[in-house]
């Protein structure tokens, strides 16, 4: 197991040097001018200046001279600087990647929880009330797009009830916590100040259901249809037959084989939601990489669209890798590197 983990981490360089070449060259083809995001538009007219910004920023070298240099300061770990902030796209990225993270994994944790539950419920009583009303609610979850099912619980929790508060990642006037990790919750709880978790959570948990609900469709429905199969199967009649109880049937027995599909969905999912999130970042004010990622692609900014591309690539490969061995954790009889 180990070997194989270290071989397939050997390779995910070079496959990021592919992704990365190909974010490159697709992003030079396109008809915008970066210009526009580097030169005001009432300089534009005034040649020496323009030709000043493209030697500044290399726009005036040849398409593979730019290629060459962007990849051999992409293998220093120099992402290049961004059009519009003027940093680092690393500085940028590692700011905001912390915010991103938190809301993918609080959405992970809320969708895989609700439909994990509803899975189980809907096999254990199929064709009944919890069945038809828990596969609603999933259904639901997955159809509606993410930009309505957000407005319209932001509108009813927030503005209507209260229950919620408003946009953003702390209330306005709250200063965040010193920064360890990132997470606002993490970093509140590190400091031990109670009060600003409760804050945080508080802001976190709309938008991570909004964004987990999505994925509460597809793991209930993967979770339902596994285990009605698993239930089928010999060694749960075997088991039965021994006098186990309906529980310790279905989540000893039945479930663990039943994971191996959902496995699959978590970690790709988990994976796409990294870069995403755009829609639930935008709606709630997050700040998170996903809107970095619009605004990259809005004003033509190389650097950060190439930043943001090897990210996700990052997360794909490493994503893939842990999906894996977690089938190897969930089913022993498979055998992963041959």
């Amino acid at each position: 197991m180990l070997a194989y983990v270290l071989k397939r981490l050997a390779v995910i360089p070079f496959l990021l040097l592919g992704v990365a070449s190909v974010a490159f060259l697709l992003s030079q083809m396109t008809k915008g001018d970066p210009l526009a995001a580097l030169v005001p538009e009432r300089m534009m007219a005034n040649t020496e200046v323009v030709a000043a910004v493209k030697a500044q920023w290399g726009l005036d070298r040849s398409l593979p001279e730019r290629y060459v240099i962007y990849i051999t300061n992409l293998v220093k770990g120099d992402m290049g600087t961004s059009f519009t902030s003027r940093r680092p796209v690393a500085t940028d990225i590692a700011e905001r990647l912390p915010a991103t993270l938190e809301l993918v994994i609080a959405a992970m944790i809320v969708g895989t929880a609700i439909g994990m539950a509803i899975g189980l419920l809907s096999a254990r009583f199929p064709g009944s009330v919890i069945d038809i009303g828990g596969r609603g609610f999933a259904l639901l979850g997955s159809s509606l797009p993410i930009f309505w099912s957000g407005l319209i619980l932001l509108y009813i929790f927030t503005v209507r009830l209260g229950l919620t508060p408003g946009t953003g990642r702390l209330d306005a006037r709250t200063r965040p916590p010193e920064s360890i990790t990132g997470m606002y919750t993490v970093d509140s709880l590190l400091a031990g100040d109670v009060s600003l978790f409760m804050q945080s959570l508080s802001h976190l948990l709309l938008p991570a259901f909004v964004l987990g609900w999505a994925v509460t469709g597809i793991i209930a429905r993967l979770v339902r249809s596994s285990l009605l199969e698993e239930m089928g199967q010999d060694y749960v009649r075997t088991a039965r037959a021994k006098g186990a109880p309906e529980r310790v049937v279905l989540l000893n027995h039945a479930l663990r084989n039943a994971l191996i599909p959902v496995l699959t969905v978590l970690g790709f999912t988990f994976a796409y939601l990294i870069t995403g999130a755009v829609l639930t970042e935008a709606i709630f004010s997050w700040p998170g990489i996903g809107s970095y990622a619009v605004a990259a692609a809005r004003s033509l900014d190389y650097p950060a669209i190439g930043g943001v591309t090897i990210v996700g690539a990052v997360a794909f490969l490493l994503a893939n890798l842990v999906t894996d061995v977690a089938y190897a954790w969930a089913n022993p009889r498979i055998k992963v590197g041959r």
